[in-house]
């Protein structure tokens, strides 16, 4: 199952749901029926995302480049970086266009 997340400030990005509930859950949001993260909410939660993706890139850096596999963290093949760009990149644009994220609508 899909998940869109809309912005006024740029085009919709469609992920799967586990991987929205993960990338929201960073943020300290969760997937509901509906959902926002408002423009004033911006800066730190693009400062907890790009934390995360950093925390992600050492932690593949010092396994050797050996994807983790265990129950508390994500498997799929890609880097979080990969996977979080298009929200991230959402987020840096409705920033400067003080616009809300919305899920669910």
């Amino acid at each position: 199952m899909l998940v869109t997340i809309h912005s006024t400030a740029a085009p919709e990005v469609a992920v799967l749901r586990d991987l929205a509930q993960y990338l929201l859950g960073l943020l300290g949001k969760r997937i509901g029926e509906r959902g926002v993260i408002a423009a004033e909410e911006l800066p730190e939660a693009i400062s907890r995302l790009e934390a995360a993706i950093s925390e992600d890139k050492a932690l593949h850096a010092a396994s050797g480049g050996v994807a983790e596999n265990s129950a508390d963290r994500n498997t799929w093949p890609s880097s979080l970086a990969q996977r979080a760009y298009p929200l991230l990149d959402m987020m840096r644009v409705a920033q400067r266009e003080h616009a809300d994220i919305l899920w669910g609508v």
